[in-house]
């Protein structure tokens, strides 16, 4: 008797098996998050090598940025033709390769290609991560599979700015750069031997060996084995461009600009918090070193937003979560600045903000796949982060451009606030992708996307 394995994987308890899988999207992403900081660790130590102006130092801090803009934009939508596992191997060789000539390079403008280079690869690591956690998962595990895969990286970038303090201490910083290729080169064998194809891609795309590779699949799963592939539910993508056509088509065109413009506005506010907190804190009227420890608090709290978002989405519907999240980051900040007339006050407001504002962009991560169908959904996942780029590029320079117009950080924090609120209209307005059984959407929506 036919049966639907798709269907059969949202409604069973997880196995150890799949989340072995989105452990190793996980690890991926603790390494994104060491290898995207990487600059922002050295920049210092870099720019008196060579004796660099703020202005190129700026540049190199950037270029990591436009390089996985590119990546989500560009490059990750090809893994809806060849494959979100076969995507995650070229990246990491890409990643991999730009860190270790990271190390090598001899003057800024050798960094700076590089570092855009391992930008690219990252920017591809990070949609098909995402993608692979969230459709490896049962549906009521997959907000926590995917927030975990989130969470990966703030721990990297946590761990990566301890690391990287002892090997410039002790080696200088080319050491930080080789330790963070290595490390991702390392982790190829084990994406190739351990992380399996999505299953999703293997019915809709079809490729050799598909139904062996499902049926082994659903054996390590404790699912019945197919005798043959069942009727497509879905069109294969020719090429990315067909799929981008597919995303702007009248069925989708609404949820995917709504994806677009919350993407864009959560990151426009989720990386101006990260990086204007502790420079705004001081002219608020703090010292520097607790201008500091605000940012630092933030960073810490956001540890814990994604874990608690997925926790939560495990028993309520993630469009509720996430945009609740939405919508109590953007009552905190409105009252961030007034509470800096007391520290303890600050400081606290500092690390829930780093929950909620963290927990957004991971919950933009577990919503997004079930926007599309599997044939576009890389292209959807990867075009929505890469907007979210273009949003966190533009926060910096719009937050500077307004603080030389004079404006004080209450009203900067203001226009952050808006953006998040802005974002959970966005997400409140979804419609989802029937594409699981009626229980994908329960999981979603409670029966409201419609």
């Amino acid at each position: 008797m036919q049966f639907d394995l798709r269907e059969r994987i949202d409604s069973s308890p997880m196995t150890r098996y799949q989340w072995g899988a989105i452990a190793i999207c996980g690890l991926l992403n603790v390494l994104d998050g060491f290898d995207v900081l990487v600059m922002a660790f050295t920049a210092q130590s870099v720019s008196q090598e060579w004796a660099l102006s703020g202005s190129v130092v700026g540049l190199l801090l950037s270029a990591g940025l436009f390089g996985m803009a590119a990546g989500s934009l560009f490059l990750a939508p090809w893994a809806d033709t060849i494959g979100r596992r076969a995507m995650i191997l070229l990246c990491l060789a890409l990643a991999s390769s730009g860190m270790l000539l990271s190390a090598a390079s001899q003057n800024a403008m050798q960094l700076g290609l590089l570092r855009a280079l391992t930008g690219v690869g990252i920017g591809g690591i990070l949609a098909s991560s995402n993608v692979i956690a969230s459709e490896y998962a049962s549906n009521r595990w997959r907000g926590l599979a995917v927030s975990l895969n989130s969470t990966g990286y703030a721990v990297g970038a946590t761990l990566g700015g301890i690391i990287a303090v002892v090997l410039q201490n002790s080696l200088g910083w080319r050491s930080v750069f080789l330790f963070g290729g290595v490390c991702t080169a390392v982790i190829i064998p084990v994406v190739y031997a351990r992380l399996p194809e999505s299953i999703d891609f293997l019915l809709v795309r079809r490729p050799a060996n598909a139904l062996d590779r499902i049926n082994a699949f659903a054996q390590r799963v404790g699912q019945p084995r197919l005798d043959e592939l069942p009727a497509p539910r879905a069109a294969a993508t020719a090429d990315a461009g067909f799929a981008m056509r597919v995303l702007l088509s009248p069925q989708r065109r609404r949820s995917t600009l709504l994806v677009w413009f919350a993407f864009f506005t959560a990151m426009f506010g989720f990386y101006f918090v990260t990086s204007w907190t502790p420079k705004l804190l001081v002219e608020a009227g703090m010292s520097a070193n607790q201008g500091v420890t605000g940012g630092v608090l933030l960073n810490l709290g956001g540890i814990f937003g994604a874990t608690l978002l997925g926790a939560l989405s495990a028993r309520f519907a993630l469009k509720r979560v996430l945009i609740a999240y939405l919508a109590i980051a953007g009552v905190l900040l409105l009252v961030f600045v007034p509470a800096t007339a007391s520290i303890v006050v600050a400081f606290g407001l500092g690390a829930l903000i780093g929950v909620f504002a963290n927990g957004c962009i991971a919950g933009l991560y577990a919503i997004t796949p079930s926007v599309y169908s599997p044939a576009v959904r890389a292209t959807g996942v990867g075009w929505g982060i890469g907007i979210g780029r273009v949003g966190a590029i533009a926060s910096p320079i719009v937050a500077g451009a307004l603080l030389d117009r004079d404006w004080s950080p209450t009203q900067l924090y203001i226009l952050v606030a808006v953006s998040f609120l802005l974002a959970g209209i966005a997400v409140s307005r979804l419609r989802f992708e029937k594409t699981g059984g009626s229980s994908t959407r329960e999981w979603l929506t409670s029966a409201e996307t419609r």
